[in-house]
């Protein structure tokens, strides 16, 4: 059985994404993305993890570019790593490079062994 063993940084990962200006940084307004073809890998058994991927936030100065999103969030598709860290990768390396009011990174993870799995993980008050 293959092990496959987490990326020991997220660097490689945040410069992925790139942010743009928000226009309206003193209104409070709820940006949604939803990601549903989410794909990673169980670092125990190695086989393949799929998933919904929910992006809530109150932007503060900056907006994530989607595209960037999108390749940020394939990179973890051959990436051996457990739903739990998963989506506070994503929640903290986003939250770094945007600085948002609120956010929350949900994970709809598929039925695995008759279980299914959502984690969700928050910064800041909404």
């Amino acid at each position: 059985m293959k092990k496959f063993n987490p990326v020991k940084s997220s660097d490689d990962k945040i410069s992925l994404l790139e942010v743009f200006d928000n226009s309206y940084p003193a209104r409070d307004y709820i940006i949604i993305h939803n990601a549903s073809e989410f794909t990673s890998v169980c670092p125990k058994t190695g086989q393949p993890d799929f998933g919904n991927i929910t992006i809530s936030y109150i932007a503060n100065k900056k907006c994530v570019e989607l595209k960037s999103l999108k390749f940020y969030l394939q990179s973890f598709r051959n990436e051996g790593i457990f739903y739990e860290n998963v989506i506070n990768r994503i929640l903290d390396d986003l939250v770094k490079v945007m600085k948002p009011k609120w956010m929350e990174v949900t994970g709809n993870f598929s039925v695995r062994g008759g279980i299914q799995s959502r984690i969700s993980a928050s910064y800041g008050k909404k």
